[in-house]
């Protein structure tokens, strides 16, 4: 099978994309390039020794999506291209909706005029809001509270209608939760552009020298230590996820919905002193005042995935953080940067 991977350079597609060719999958990569690096396609070729086509497409343009089509054999779709900033989206509402959606839709209307049918979706826990309860099963309902999310959310029903209206698809989506880590090669990892959204690319930052400190965000959640817990997935193991989703979507079709996630949290201070444990130095950090809208706790339950899928996360948050400052390491100021 070929598959087509959007937003393959970015930081899950990548690692994606080498879990892919490992398995031995046929894989075309296409990224605007927006969020992410063409060094980290090279990167790919170089652990996984093939020459894997690339292509820089505007996927929010649906002649340009066409003609990716018309001129690779492409036999599925697994659909990571978009923005992803949570803060971000509460600021440019407009631009994370017309990117989102736009995307979403020039890949499926491409797939439905060319007869592709198999499609991966990369969703997220961030449709689940503030739980009530964790060990979040997948029938939870929406309960967004933010535009990414609700990007989200939006092409998950348009994925449903369409299924409805043509059941010849054949669509799977991934919820992920908190994905961190990075190759064990050392050659592919997060390298956001700007100020890292996240933990642990952040802390990774501060190890390295590039950042004074960590600012931690509250310490009065109503959890053991005070800080707010979630559940961390090694990026290795939601990579491959995703090729047992395809390979479920292969053996019975159908409209598939997962959870990712290991169904275990850990807390802002556990990730602190993993890290620390990885990379052998402190982690200077200062409290700060909570966010407005951040929880508590958010953990998956993963079991389905378990069931149906065969997939369990196997890599700890030591392993993750261990991952990370290997790649930190080889690239302190990212990509292309020795």
């Amino acid at each position: 099978m070929a598959i087509l991977v959007t937003g393959g350079a970015g930081y899950i597609g990548s690692h994606t994309v080498v879990e892919l060719v490992q398995a031995g999958y046929e894989v075309v990569i296409a990224d605007n390039l927006s969020n992410s690096k063409p060094e980290a396609v090279q990167h790919i070729q170089k652990i996984t020794g093939m020459d894997i086509p690339f292509e820089k497409v505007e996927l929010t343009c649906g002649d340009e999506v066409r003609r990716l089509f018309a001129h690779y054999p492409i036999d599925a779709v697994i659909h990571f291209a978009g923005l992803k900033a949570v803060g971000e989206s509460v600021r440019l509402p407009l631009e994370y909706y017309r990117v989102n959606m736009d995307t979403a839709l020039c890949v499926l209307q491409a797939m439905r005029e060319f007869g592709v049918r198999d499609f991966v979706f990369s969703s997220s826990a961030t449709i689940y809001g503030g739980p009530h309860r964790c060990g979040v099963t997948e029938d939870y309902p929406y309960a967004v509270q933010n535009p990414y999310g609700r990007t989200k959310q939006f092409i998950e029903e348009i994925l449903r209608d369409l299924y409805r209206s043509d059941s010849s698809f054949r669509i799977a989506i991934l919820r992920y939760f908190n994905p961190a880590g990075a190759h064990g090669s050392g050659l592919i990892g997060e390298d956001p552009c700007g100020t890292p959204n996240n933990l642990v690319p952040y802390i990774a930052r501060v190890a390295i020298g590039r950042k004074e400190k960590l600012l931690v965000f509250g310490d009065d959640y109503d959890t053991p230590d005070g800080t707010g817990i979630r559940d961390y997935i090694h990026v290795v193991d939601l990579a491959k996820g995703h090729i047992a989703a395809l390979k479920k979507l292969n053996e019975s079709g159908g409209f598939l919905v997962y959870n990712l996630g290991t169904g275990r949290g850990s807390s802002v201070f556990e990730v602190i002193h993993a890290f620390e444990e990885a990379c052998g130095k402190k982690i200077p950090w200062q409290m700060m005042p909570r966010r407005p809208g951040d929880i508590d706790m958010c953990f998956a339950n993963p079991s389905l995935a378990m069931a149906d899928l065969g997939w369990r996360a196997e890599l700890s948050l030591l392993d993750m953080c261990r991952d990370v400052w290997n790649w930190q390491t080889k690239y302190p100021d990212g990509y292309g940067l020795e």
